[in-house]
């Protein structure tokens, strides 16, 4: 069968991030939403996403297909329901299509001719940007438990300290000398030749995934994921962080998504409280407004390729587009384009060329090339998101 995950009505709801990536390259939990469906299903996947984002994510349409809405994470019974779909019958979880099996192209469809079937267990459905975060200590569960299945754990070395031992999960090649490990509130997972530095604690439900690092006195609490290839320090609670982005010093972290290639200057911080401890308000693309996200606790939401340099201060509910800088002192303002180059003083465009130089160098370093593909969706963004930047 040929599965294919597409975006669906909550694409725009999660931006910044799906400026660049399919809804379906979400990472929340330890893997991506991709990698969940494609470890459960036991075939890969191809996307239905946005056109100029088909170079990199592209789709392979057959005769026979069976679309998934990739906002929807896969549970076992999900799965199931899936694999047993037969021609022109759709799956609906809340009135919302999670899953369909159709032998027409994409402009044919009609869903009043497709038999309809209600799934009613619970299901986690990523649906706005915070709930990437608020939704990922769950997340981190199912993964950890698909994960490890039928596995056996790599010794946890005798000079670390380890709460509930059953909980943490250690992949080959991993180094943690000297640090302290409490999985009591949630599993703990420590991915391929990553490492966590003498001094750091740690709380679960906590992923560390492939080749990262957590550097020396780190200190980060339950529902916090560190995706491939980073290097985080100080303090982080309840965060996810894509990939290949670095928070290399102290300073804290909290209730936020950071996107790939991000770099956190040292000291920087974020306000995940307000003061007077009302709802936070983020950002919504779809209004062009603040929105409320019925939380009490919300960060940081930072883009792709976005930075800022030392001791920079974030206020609660602080959404950052692509490729943006931010430096200097003072809060800047709560909604930062994409390609703004400023701070509190206030914004100029980031233009393409040093866009391009910066992202050159800074891919090189991880052995990734800043390819033709890549440059042509930052291009694609910058024309985008102009209708932002008043500066």
């Amino acid at each position: 069968m040929n599965y294919i995950l597409f975006d669906g009505e909550v694409r725009n709801a999660l931006l910044p991030f799906t400026y660049t990536r399919p809804v379906a390259d979400i990472r929340i939990g330890i893997l991506t939403i991709r990698e969940k469906w494609e470890k459960r299903l036991g075939f890969t996947t191809t996307t239905l996403t946005e056109e100029y984002l088909e170079d990199k994510f592209p789709m392979i349409e057959l005769e026979q297909n069976i679309l998934i809405n990739a906002s929807f994470l896969p549970s076992d019974a999900l799965v199931k329901a899936v694999k047993n779909l037969q021609e022109n019958q759709v799956i609906f979880k809340d009135d919302v299509i999670v899953a369909f099996f159709t032998t027409d192209t994409q402009e044919d469809e009609n869903f009043d001719n497709f038999t309809h079937i209600d799934f009613e267990d619970d299901l986690i459905q990523v649906k706005n940007s915070w709930d990437i975060f608020s939704r990922n200590a769950e997340a981190i569960q199912q993964d950890f438990d698909l994960i490890t299945k039928g596995r056996k754990s790599a010794d946890i070395p005798e000079m670390t300290v380890a709460f509930n031992k059953e909980n943490v999960f250690i992949e080959e090649g991993a180094k943690l000398p000297l640090c302290s490990l409490n999985a009591t509130d949630g599993p703990i997972y420590i991915g391929k030749d990553a490492e966590i530095m003498e001094g750091s604690s740690v709380r679960g439900p906590f992923a560390l995934c492939d080749n990262s690092t957590l550097k020396m006195g780190a200190k980060i609490y339950g529902g916090t994921t560190i995706g491939p290839h980073c290097k985080v320090g100080g303090e982080v609670n309840n965060s996810v962080i894509f990939g290949y982005s670095n928070k290399g010093h102290d300073g804290f972290l909290g209730n936020a998504v950071i996107g790939e290639w991000c770099n956190l200057g040292a000291d920087t911080n974020n306000s995940n409280l307000k003061n007077n401890y009302a709802e936070v308000k983020l950002w919504s693309y779809e209004t062009g407004r603040f929105a409320k996200t019925g939380l009490q606790f919300c960060g940081l939401m930072m883009g792709d390729h976005s930075k800022c340099g030392i001791n920079t201060m974030f206020n609660t509910g602080t959404v950052i587009g692509v490729s943006a800088n931010i430096f200097g002192p003072g809060f800047p303002r709560n909604f930062i384009p994409s390609f703004a180059w400023g701070g509190s003083a206030g914004f100029t465009t980031y233009q393409m060329n040093k866009v391009k130089e910066v992202a050159t160098v800074v891919m090189k370093r991880r052995g990734i090339e800043f390819d033709k593909k890549e440059e042509q969706i930052l291009e694609h963004v910058f024309e985008e998101t102009n209708q932002y930047r008043n500066f």
